[in-house]
């Protein structure tokens, strides 16, 4: 395995100043946004795409540094009942795909997308529960209409580039869930996985080792995101788990994302790596740094340390003692 980051957290840095922090913390690959939620402060998809110079620039000027692209990021909703957005994202994760097979990049990471419940709807609609059977309803539509032929079209695209497609599993959105993964899988094709990150299972009850037998029984685990949560259950008594107070509510909110091995313990997060190796996983773990209590240069060097600490990098030996 290797250990890299998600480069959000420096977009206050250019790309220059990005890399020579990153490679300061020994760290071996980077996932970079291409627009969307992760912004795009590192790469310009348009001059990548239009020159191959610039491509072998950019590539040159990472691996001077001992850096590799494990993932391009482009988190967006595709699928939107504003026509706009749903064009503008289409037209993003379209790009970035085609960007990550020119320049060797083998996942391209987003979101599912979420629609809205029926045609005439303005709105994104999050339906979890199935009564009133309104909400059957919105849900089976959004599926049926939006979800699945737009990912089976997106399968085609990634399958014919030689690029993995990594959803994150992410509340809020349809494939939020290893059932809802598998599904989308099933209906779309193999290209179709998912970036696992186990603070969106935690929230919603799932333990992540169990997700990843799950999901890599199945070799649906493209990309991970190395990122915590710290459960309250004090506040969930008051709030429960879909608590929609503002992130900054840190006090009073039933769960916040913290670093790595700040929500649960190394144990558990030697439990999710040992997983990972037992299921077939032996890429990237990314760190995502999104702690409210730390600085960004604490916060990523406690995950740092921590899973350096559980990681596993060598091949197994033979078994001599069996």
């Amino acid at each position: 395995m290797k250990l890299g980051v998600f480069t959000p957290l420096f977009n206050n840095l250019n790309f220059d100043e990005m890399i020579e922090k990153v490679a300061s913390y020994g760290l071996e690959t980077v996932e970079i946004g291409t627009g969307g939620s992760p912004g795009n402060a590192h790469l310009d998809i348009d001059k990548l795409l239009a020159s191959g110079d610039s491509r072998k620039e950019y590539l040159a000027k990472l691996a001077d540094k001992g850096l590799t692209i494990s993932a391009l990021s482009c988190h967006h909703n595709p699928i939107s009942p504003v026509k706009s957005v749903a064009q503008e994202a289409d037209e993003l994760l379209q790009k970035t795909i085609k960007l990550a097979q020119l320049m060797n990049v083998p996942v391209v990471n987003g979101f599912s997308g979420v629609s809205g419940g029926n045609e005439t709807d303005t709105q994104v609609n999050w339906p979890v529960l199935p009564w009133p059977t309104e909400y059957s309803d919105n849900y089976n539509y959004q599926w049926e209409q939006k979800l699945i032929p737009y990912w089976q079209e997106i399968n085609t695209v990634a399958e014919s580039a030689g690029v993995k497609i990594g959803i994150e599993l992410h509340g809020g959105f349809l494939a939020h869930t290893p059932y809802t993964m598998l599904r989308l899988r099933e209906a779309t094709g193999k290209a179709i996985g998912c970036n696992l990150d186990p603070s969106h299972l935690w929230w919603q009850g799932i333990d992540p080792v169990a997700a990843v037998k799950i999901l890599g029984e199945a070799g649906a685990i493209h990309h991970f995101h190395a990122k915590d949560t710290y459960l309250d259950q004090d506040n969930i008594n008051m709030y429960g788990l879909t608590d929609m107070q503002p992130y900054g509510n840190v006090k009073t909110r039933s769960w916040n994302f913290r670093s790595v091995g700040c929500g649960h313990d190394l144990k558990v997060w030697s439990d999710i790596i040992s997983a990972l190796r037992l299921y077939g996983y032996d890429y990237v773990l990314s760190i995502e740094h999104e702690d409210p209590l730390m600085s960004i240069d604490e916060g990523l060097q406690r995950a740092v340390t921590n899973l350096r600490s559980v990681m596993i990098h060598d091949t197994p030996t033979d078994m001599w003692w069996a």
